[in-house]
């Protein structure tokens, strides 16, 4: 087992252990492969691993621990592994509650192997009253790119293409269970660029969260231990402590998809619009650290996709 126990209330909280898993070996070659595989372009994937070493360096010079499942895996499933395309895309694979860390169950087939051979090791990583893998076998599509950990009272989540709502109402007593009082649960398009959540809207502080200005038209089933109720999204959040930066114009991935190192410091792609960020007042004070990704994110997903966060104080 590991020497320190998963622990997140927030996505913002200094950043202490993340996972984080290098690109498949295999070339996506042509734009009919990618189309046929769901990813937006070809991908080099002699560029990709050198865009997963500027990130993983970049990360590692803030003083972040990192861990990569893979590492542990045995032979035969390491074979297996570096040909799974998406296996970068870790957040997806589990998410730390509060101190329990959920394992996910993948929306699609092809990427079942990677949730399979990560759970395995998380298992031995972390004691059964952490990791709640058994308690999940009911768990049909749930993957955590849709899920944003508000604070310490609110988890939002998005079902839509990778989550059912099934599977959210399975896990729903095990966030109350963890200390959350409210989830709030919204149904956006089911489009490529819709995929999660976190294409949609992204946590970027304590009170601050940038979102595409299309989403203050849904309604939030908002759920308590005993009641159910709905809210529109900006009330939901602005109830939870949150300025909504609503965004007009936007590149989908490199926008909205950065990751928060700490309160103080985004990790983002440096094809996102920097200085459309900055024009937030909340966010001109913020330290953006700029990591060449490019080739990674023509596989649909950011650099939020490609992190799970294990530790983070608040």
């Amino acid at each position: 087992m590991l020497s320190f126990q998963p622990k997140c209330w927030s996505e913002h909280g200094e950043l202490k252990v993340v996972m984080l898993t290098p690109p498949s070996k295999l070339d996506v070659p042509d734009l009919k492969t990618a189309e046929d595989v769901q990813w937006g372009n070809p991908v080099n994937q002699e560029i990709a691993h050198e865009n997963h070493a500027e990130l993983k360096a970049a990360i590692e010079a803030e003083g972040i621990k990192i861990l990569d499942y893979t590492e542990e895996l045995s032979e035969r499933d390491r074979q297996l592994s570096e040909q799974l395309i998406n296996r970068f895309f870790v957040r997806d694979l589990a998410c730390a509650f509060g101190e329990i860390l959920l394992p996910g169950e993948a929306g699609i087939s092809m990427r079942r192997p990677e949730y399979v051979q990560s759970h395995l090791i998380m298992e031995k990583w972390f004691s059964n009253d952490v990791f709640k893998l058994r308690e999940n076998n009911d768990v049909k599509a749930l993957e955590y790119g849709d899920v944003l950990i508000l604070n310490k009272d609110a988890v939002f989540i998005n079902v839509g293409i990778r989550t059912s709502i099934e599977s959210v109402e399975r896990v729903k007593d095990q966030l109350f269970e963890a200390g959350f009082s409210e989830i709030g649960i919204i149904d956006l398009p089911r489009r490529s660029d819709t995929l999660h959540l976190d294409m949609n809207c992204n946590v970027a502080g304590n009170d601050l969260l940038v979102a595409k200005s299309y989403l203050r038209y849904f309604p939030v089933n908002v759920i308590t231990k005993d009641t159910s109720r709905f809210e529109m999204t900006e009330r939901f959040l602005t109830r939870h402590g949150f300025e909504v930066y609503w965004l007009t114009e936007y590149d989908t991935i490199p926008d909205i998809n950065f990751f928060n190192l700490n309160p103080e410091t985004i990790l983002l792609s440096k094809k996102a619009h920097k200085q459309m960020l900055k024009e937030h007042p909340k966010l001109k004070k913020k330290k953006f650290i700029e990591v060449e990704v490019t080739e990674l994110e023509k596989g649909g997903g950011g650099i939020r996709c490609m992190t799970l966060p294990l530790l983070r104080e608040d």
